[in-house]
């Protein structure tokens, strides 16, 4: 059976070097427990596909997603709780470039996941949240902790321990979207920035997701060290020698991935 077989509540579009995983369950994109392990199979086939260079999580409608189905933690067992944080990791964890396409609600396990991709692009209807104090719970899947990375404690507690529901405006300030468009423009944004990404050797990609993931939590000399040592094994790559190749001829590079 295909990982992209029986989806709950997304489905999966590929087209050449680009994948689209699309949430839609209407209205609001509700998460259910069984979509979230599956989500993490999905985004892993994607990444052992030599053929997709660029994937993006997107929905259908005003939405991007309200959230998880609440009684869905009181029908789980302790066991299935406790994977959410790994499964919802899937985006950081795939080796090429995720970008995700954020509109109206982004909140709970939706926005969590979306922390988890490389880039955050929302429409200015954007409102981010992590809502699970007004339940009488925290995130459980990696929110908190990615979005201290990010915007720092002080930020960080302001949003979980109240609630707070930040605007895409206030977001790009924080730091936590990659870029904010009109509504209209979010798909061409998205695609631009696909058609972008692809111009890149997907083996220099690869390599820096990586590096710039190992090393979040590194000292600058280890991080420096890591870099080098990155650096030196493409040196050696096909894709370096034929972009230098290219440089000089002044053409676009073909790049093989090797």
């Amino acid at each position: 059976m295909s990982a992209f077989d029986n989806l709950d509540g997304f489905r999966v579009e590929v087209a050449g070097p680009r994948a689209d995983i699309i949430l839609h369950r209407p209205p609001l994109n509700v998460i259910h427990m069984p979509q979230r392990d599956q989500l993490r199979k999905v985004f892993e086939a994607l990444d052992e596909d030599d053929s997709v260079r660029v994937i993006v999580l997107r929905a259908e409608g005003e939405h991007f997603s309200s959230g998880g189905y609440i009684m869905g933690f009181l029908e789980s067992t302790p066991e299935v709780v406790s994977k959410l944080a790994w499964n919802m990791a899937a985006p950081a964890r795939c080796s090429k470039p995720v970008i995700a396409a954020n509109r109206g609600y982004t909140f709970g396990v939706g926005f969590e996941i979306s922390l988890a991709c490389d880039f955050r692009l929302c429409s200015e209807t954007t409102q981010y949240a992590l809502p699970e104090q007004q339940l009488g719970q925290i995130p459980g899947s990696g929110g908190s902790a990615r979005l201290q990375k990010i915007v720092g404690i002080t930020r960080t507690k302001d949003i979980v321990m109240r609630s707070r529901r930040i605007p895409a405006k206030q977001a790009l300030e924080w730091g936590i979207a990659t870029d904010v468009v009109a509504d209209d423009q979010l798909e061409a944004t998205t695609d631009a920035l696909v058609k972008e990404l692809l111009r890149f050797a997907p083996l220099a990609q690869r390599t820096a997701k990586k590096l710039l993931n190992d090393t979040e939590d590194a000292s600058l000399s280890i991080s420096i060290e890591l870099e080098g040592h990155a650096y030196s094994r493409l040196r050696s790559s096909e894709d370096f020698a034929e972009g230098v190749k290219a440089f000089h001829e002044k053409r676009k590079p073909n790049w093989q991935g090797r």
